[in-house]
């Protein structure tokens, strides 16, 4: 959808409310708490009473929504910048879009974001099959002086590992180290055991990695030491390439990224990333809004 189509469309609190209807109860209302589909509407449009529990709610309830005192509309236009954003978009730039330079609050529009990426959380998501990807990168600025390898405590670089199948989807771990068995558990959990194949460069921890997550399948280097990146079919371009639009999201959108928080801009990367192509992205979008778990600001500036 295109931002004056959303302008037009939902445009108000109530129409709002009704395409988030459709979202989470596709076959007629239920209660949050007791699943009972015996509800009655209240002379309020927006809140419903279960018969048998007797609980109000409204179709926000116990959602990202729930406990906003924002719009619904300024959510939407919200939820749309961020979604057709291809590298992402900034809390700043988000404020200054929906509420101006001089109005609004950064504190906000953060929280507003978070609550967006929380809900693009992949909860259930199939093991990946085929020919299947692995990389990892750094994240983080330039250190002065003596540089500290990963896992040093004045180290400032954060690992990402990437594990992408060929025509499939992508995922982005925020990882404590590369070391074998950290690979391990992220390829045991993310990859089949009838995968076919496995790309990877020739970095030495992959091998024991593979052994220890118990794949067997083909592995298949490529050797960019020697500045060699393509031979035949064996690459990991098509991973890099996701790596590369991080990074640019994160330089030229983000701009900075806590490693506190860092998982959340890769959730909303890999979900954005994956649909790509989908006309429905929006929609899409607003449905895992209105299933996923509420994100309170105490928990998500917890230390």
């Amino acid at each position: 959808m295109t931002l004056p189509e959303v302008n037009e469309m939902y445009s108000t609190d109530a129409r709002c409310r009704e395409l988030l209807e459709r979202l989470r109860w596709p076959e007629g209302v239920l209660c949050p708490r007791c699943q009972d589909t015996r509800v009655s509407r209240l002379k309020d449009y927006a809140r419903y009473e279960c018969v048998g529990c007797e609980y109000q709610f409204t179709v926000t309830s116990g959602t990202i929504f729930h406990d906003s005192h924002l719009p619904l509309p300024i959510w939407f236009l919200s939820t749309l910048l961020l979604c057709e954003a291809k590298k992402g978009m900034s809390a700043m730039q988000l404020k200054r879009t929906i509420w101006g330079q001089h109005k609004g609050s950064y504190k906000t529009a953060w929280y507003l974001c978070h609550r967006i990426r929380r809900a693009m959380v992949e909860v259930d998501r199939p093991m990946l099959d085929g020919t299947v990807e692995v990389d990892e990168t750094f994240i983080g600025g330039k250190q002065r002086g003596h540089q500290h390898k990963v896992g040093h405590p004045e180290c400032k670089k954060e690992v990402v590992i990437g594990i992408r199948q060929r025509e499939g989807t992508l995922r982005f771990f925020h990882a404590d180290d590369v070391k074998s068995g950290t690979l391990a558990k992220y390829i045991k959990e993310n990859i089949s055991q009838d995968v076919d194949v496995i790309m990877t460069d020739e970095f030495g921890a992959y091998p024991a990695a593979l052994a220890k997550a118990g794949v067997t399948a083909e592995h298949k280097t490529i050797k960019h030491k020697s500045k060699v990146y393509v031979d035949g079919d064996t690459h990991t371009n098509t991973v890099e390439s996701a790596f590369s639009l991080l990074k640019r999201g994160i330089i030229g959108s983000w701009h900075k990224i806590s490693a506190k928080h860092l998982q959340s801009y890769l959730d909303e990367m890999t979900f954005r990333f994956d649909r790509r192509k989908r006309s429905d992205l929006f929609l899409d979008t607003l449905h895992h809004m209105v299933t996923a778990d509420p994100l309170t600001f105490e928990k998500l500036t917890a230390a």
